[in-house]
């Protein structure tokens, strides 16, 4: 197909009309006629795989004077970077979990620092209630004996105008009755005589 096309295209009249001569034909078929890929002609595999080698030889050159050590390089980066990153974490929840110790530890000790307040104010506090009650409890001891020893001076003193009361009752009914008056003697004796036992 190629050939027919070549062949037509080189089919040029000349300028007086008249197609050209028939060894002009011929001739640029047999040049077109051995037509096809160089790739798959052995003559040009010497020159093809010289050029595949260069051409390998840079890209390997590329890859490793360039393109891999950078690829490295960034890899590196970046494992440091996360390694960093990865230390950096621990040692921040390090701190924090050293905190968090510290801050349990404190509030512990605060703890049993209150509760060692409230037990001391707590001791003091019945201490001094018990102080307060036994001196209480003193005072009115006191007070009662006070008052029972009034009660009872009271008391005597009240029997003792009783007792004379008495007496002056009874000298003035045995006058009045025997029209003579007894001697006081007389009726202290009386009176004693019908005074009940444990009565002072």
């Amino acid at each position: 197909m190629a050939a027919e096309t070549n062949t037509e295209m080189d089919v040029v009249p000349h300028a007086d009309g008249h197609a050209p001569a028939a060894e002009h034909t011929t001739a640029t078929t047999e040049a077109h006629g051995s037509g096809g890929l160089p790739q798959f002609r052995m003559e040009y595999w010497g020159g093809q795989i010289i050029w595949l080698l260069v051409v390998f030889a840079v890209l390997y050159a590329l890859l490793a004077k360039v393109f891999v050590p950078r690829l490295r390089q960034i890899q590196d980066t970046r494992a440091q970077t996360i390694a960093d990153a990865v230390e950096q974490a621990r040692r921040v929840q390090a701190e924090a979990d050293a905190q968090a110790a510290a801050a349990k530890a404190e509030t512990e000790d605060a703890r049993a620092q209150a509760r060692r307040v409230a037990a001391d104010a707590s001791a003091k506090a019945q201490a001094n209630l018990a102080a307060s009650q036994a001196a209480e409890d003193q005072r009115l001891q006191a007070e009662l004996e006070k008052a029972e020893e009034r009660i009872r001076i009271m008391r005597d003193q009240a029997m003792t105008n009783v007792g004379q009361i008495a007496a002056d009752t009874a000298e003035a009914i045995v006058a009045k009755l025997t029209g003579a008056a007894p001697s006081r003697s007389e009726v202290d004796a009386a009176l004693t005589a019908r005074t009940p036992e444990g009565v002072a």
